[in-house]
């Protein structure tokens, strides 16, 4: 697992994303990290539930499932608007991997089962994914941090979408969402 890269990946260090953009072999890494981040979080989310252990072996499984979908939804969208509304030049690969490494802070998500402060730490790990998608997605698609948020946001609220529908089909008692 490409843990130096995780870290640097969530210190924001924009040389990292660089390097993941150029690195075709490193999707699967993006995917083992988004598999690992969805299933820190949900075992957060599954360790609240254990009163009821078919609630949380569920969504502990709705997060895995999730994330891996809301990563890809996300990084598509963002792909294509990032090079239709913003004219940047990246291909669909790139996004994967760079936004793969972005969802690292949802690893905070663990801490989601603590009383009172563990949805503040969820929260603030999301946030931080967040601005880390900003800094991946402005280095993959080459372009201003201003086209970088717009490109985000969009494909945030895209990734929101898919969020709702596993949780009506019954997918997302938890889900990795930066």
């Amino acid at each position: 697992m490409p843990f130096d890269r995780m870290i640097k990946a969530a210190m924001l260090d924009a040389s990292v994303y660089e390097e993941l953009e150029r690195d075709t072999s490193a999707t699967t890494q993006a995917f083992m990290v988004v598999l690992l981040v969805s299933f820190i979080s949900g075992l957060g989310a599954a360790i609240a539930r254990l009163g009821n252990p078919s609630q949380a072996v569920f969504g502990l499984i709705g997060a895995v499932v999730a994330g891996v979908v809301g990563w890809i939804v996300w990084s598509y969208v963002t792909y294509f608007v990032g090079t239709k509304a913003f004219n940047g030049t990246a291909t669909p690969g790139e996004l994967l991997r760079t936004i793969g490494f972005a969802f690292t802070p949802n690893a905070l998500g663990f801490f989601s089962f603590i009383p009172c402060l563990g949805w503040l730490v969820a929260l603030a790990g999301s946030i931080w994914s967040l601005v880390a998608a900003v800094v991946a997605v402005r280095q993959a698609l080459d372009f201003d941090t201003g086209k970088a948020v717009l490109t985000v946001i969009i494909g945030w609220v895209a990734l929101l979408l898919v969020t709702v529908v596993l949780s009506l089909i019954g997918l997302g008692f938890f889900i990795v969402a930066p």
